[in-house]
């Protein structure tokens, strides 16, 4: 898993953007450059996440990063707060891997560990409960998210906050009416995706439906439902090379994973747009821009 899940998760991964396939399967390993790519474009989002986080848990001793990923979130959180010990947790190794190594460049070595545990199986050997546990877009990769949720809690130190990021809007990154092709593209592009989600979802080990009332499964577990926020991710044209680079990913990887459901006129279009020759493409228009907004949930243990 990686909370960088997002990366390519319009439910949030994800990992903003869409973890899209033509299978449920997804292997996060492979991903690893997209997960970077992405993370680090949206590092204003997460670093206003975390100072937000650090008023209401200004100086926790260890924290616990669920579904890390390559680590971009779990560094940040380690800059936020330099006091803490942080903990990445992620099922794939390659990820961890990654985590460790920019922990290193970064000079966050001698407080940085890992962990090689799948959440659904809960977070493995941790030595000491989490004052603040942070988990993004990784939930819903998990079949039974209320008992993952509640296996969250009981690693939570007393009056340890879990933070934890799902939902928000689908990412926005071309006017509706592109001048080529139909317009409204990208909510062609989510209702497709919404639909392989679901598939997803039912497929997961284990898998249990819930109605996605976050807030409401942090009182589930016995968590005091504390905070709610939307971050925003404003990168407005003419947006940067790295800003197109992403754009460009991002639309690759969903014509690639949602082919089997899209309308052979907007493959067309998705290719015209990822080619680099093409003055229509996201390398050359003007209008190209980033916009998502990501839910932040806070939940505390008494």
């Amino acid at each position: 898993m990686a909370d960088d899940h997002g990366q390519h998760d319009e439910h949030g991964h994800g990992h903003g953007q869409g973890h899209a396939h033509t299978h449920t399967h997804i292997d996060f390993a492979e991903m690893l450059p997209m997960l970077e790519q992405e993370a680090e474009l949206f590092t204003p989002l997460y670093a206003e996440a975390a100072g937000w986080l650090r008023g209401r848990q200004p100086e926790p001793e260890m924290i616990v990063d669920a579904g890390s990923g390559p680590g971009v979130i779990s560094c940040l959180l380690a800059d936020t707060f330099p006091k803490a010990r942080v903990v990445a947790v992620d099922g794939a190794g390659p990820l961890l891997e990654a985590a460790r190594a920019r922990a290193a460049r970064l000079g966050f070595a001698d407080r940085f560990s890992t962990l090689e545990a799948e959440l659904g199986d809960g977070l493995g050997d941790l030595e000491y409960p989490a004052d603040l546990l942070w988990a993004s877009r990784s939930l819903h990769h998990v079949g039974d998210q209320r008992a993952t949720l509640a296996g969250f809690a009981e690693r939570l130190a007393p009056g340890g906050a879990l933070a934890l990021l799902e939902g928000g809007l689908p990412s926005r990154y071309l006017p509706r009416d592109i001048g080529i092709g139909r317009p409204g593209l990208q909510s062609r592009l989510d209702a497709v995706e919404q639909e392989w989600f679901t598939r997803m979802r039912g497929e997961l080990p284990g898998a249990v439906e819930e109605t996605e009332d976050w807030a409401g499964l942090l009182s589930a577990v016995g968590l005091q439902h504390a905070a709610t926020r939307t971050f925003l991710l404003d990168l407005p044209a003419p947006l940067s090379e790295e800003g197109r680079a992403f754009v460009a990913t991002s639309l690759g990887h969903r014509r690639t994973g949602l082919e089997e459901g899209l309308e052979p006129d907007d493959l067309a279009l998705l290719d015209r747009l990822l080619d680099a020759d093409d003055k229509a493409s996201v390398f050359q228009r003007s209008d190209v821009f980033v916009l998502a907004a990501m839910t932040v949930y806070v939940g505390v243990k008494a």
